[in-house]
């Protein structure tokens, strides 16, 4: 949620960053405008008549210890007593519109980022050198069902298009990934976490994904009562929710967590001819990275989870560039973002692995997340999120860059301990 103080000292250049990322909300900033105007007048208002009801009401004693007749004191009271009653609902009225707007409005992206969509991302960094090949290279689909590392066919018949089923050494594969990033991430300082696989609605609108987006997530009824959960898109949507509605100390931040969750997506995308396989899908696996900090302390975090991404990837021995994302090209909540993006041989391109973004002060304002500084001021503390990382395009990126012209797959090293020391995946591998 944006701050309503800076709406009202700046209304055009929240106007203007906002269109910068692609929002159309100049008519939604005027009426927000408006309704606070409204809001703070019926406020006003309101105390006015209380504090003239008060006033009579204390009359009242002295009045009826002189012998005097109360029936047209307690006939004005009766009074401002319907009238605060008219205010109050008034009140309501306008706070529903306000803050249903106010919820609407998608975060301000930082002032350097350049405007407009993806067209406008800039290429910070390369690493290492795109793979080449001296035979002609599968593609990971090929590779995958050949070496019976996935069951695309019985993933789809368990449970429609979208789905696969790791096998065996693909299942195992698939596992010593995941190890690899939490034992990374625990070394680091990062405290894991096992979140719920549903969650209730406060957590996506904290997090920023409702209600804009709340149609684009698995929803599920209880039969029993009226509540509805629904299945995590990402593990950041449960951890910053742990300190919902909570003041923390300075000495408290930063708080540093991962957490390690399938991730459920009702829209998996629409797939281009090079985009078959476990590229897009609606069930995958990620070990999410996010931070509680301070907001002078946001910047330095923001490097610390992009530095963090960069040697996962590194580690597992790929080339790989790092994408500073145009205004339009970040997500509704986020500030800035910034991508990890893998090469994967067959699609002729890059492709995210991770996403590492600061929201600023967006999430804390929706989840009303404080820190208490020494000298006793409070204000809201900063939240910042990536994934470290998610696996359906790691695993393809990692066997097609580390096939061998006899179809096996070289294990990267940091990958053989999980393993039991494998170090080439044959189609005799167990």
């Amino acid at each position: 949620m944006l701050d309503i103080k800076l709406i009202r000292d700046d209304p055009d250049g929240v106007k203007r960053r906002l269109r910068d990322k692609g929002a159309d909300s100049d008519a939604d900033i005027d009426r927000i405008l408006e309704l606070d105007k409204a809001r703070r007048d019926l406020i006003f208002r309101t105390e006015q008549i209380k504090s003239e009801r008060n006033k009579l009401n204390s009359e009242v004693p002295k009045i009826k210890k002189e012998g005097g007749d109360t029936s047209a004191l307690f006939a004005r009271m009766k009074e401002l007593g319907a009238d605060v009653k008219e205010c109050d609902a008034q009140l309501a009225e306008v706070e529903k519109e306000y803050t249903d707007l106010m919820l609407g409005l998608w975060n301000l992206p930082d002032p350097d980022l350049k405007p407009g969509g993806k067209e406008n991302n800039e290429p910070l960094r390369y690493f290492g050198e795109p793979h080449k090949f001296d035979f002609e290279p599968k593609h990971h689909v090929d590779l995958c069902t050949d070496l019976r590392l996935i069951d695309y066919e019985r993933g789809t018949k368990l449970a429609g298009s979208g789905f696969w089923v790791y096998c065996g050494m693909g299942a195992r594969l698939e596992w010593a990934l995941l190890n690899y990033f939490i034992d990374t991430h625990i070394a680091d300082g990062y405290e894991l976490m096992l979140v719920p696989h549903m969650l209730e609605y406060e957590c996506g609108l904290t997090a920023g994904q409702f209600p804009k987006f709340a149609d684009e997530v698995y929803k599920i009824a209880n039969p029993t009562d009226d509540r509805v959960h629904y299945m995590l898109p990402t593990a950041e949507a449960a951890l910053v929710s742990l300190h919902r509605n909570e003041i923390l100390t300075e000495a408290d931040l930063p708080k540093k967590y991962i957490s390690y969750t399938p991730c459920f997506r009702r829209e998996a995308g629409s797939y281009r001819s090079d985009e078959r396989g476990m590229v897009r899908g609606h069930q995958f696996n990620k070990v999410e990275m996010v931070q509680y900090t301070l907001p002078e302390k946001s910047d330095e975090a923001f490097e610390e989870l992009v530095g963090k991404a960069e040697r996962l990837v590194s580690g597992l021995g790929f080339h790989f560039r790092t994408v500073k994302l145009a205004a339009g090209d970040c997500s509704a909540s986020m500030a800035r973002t910034y991508d990890i993006e893998i090469q994967i041989p067959s699609m002729n391109g890059y492709k995210e692995v991770s996403s590492v973004s600061n929201a600023r002060d967006f999430q804390a304002r929706r989840g009303q997340m404080r820190v208490k500084r020494a000298d006793g001021r409070i204000e809201f503390l900063h939240t910042l999120n990536g994934s470290g990382l998610a696996t359906s395009r790691i695993l393809p990126a990692l066997v097609e860059q580390n096939q061998r012209a006899d179809g096996s797959v070289v294990v990267p090293e940091v990958l053989r301990k999980y393993l039991g020391g494998i170090e080439l995946i044959t189609k005799e591998t167990k």
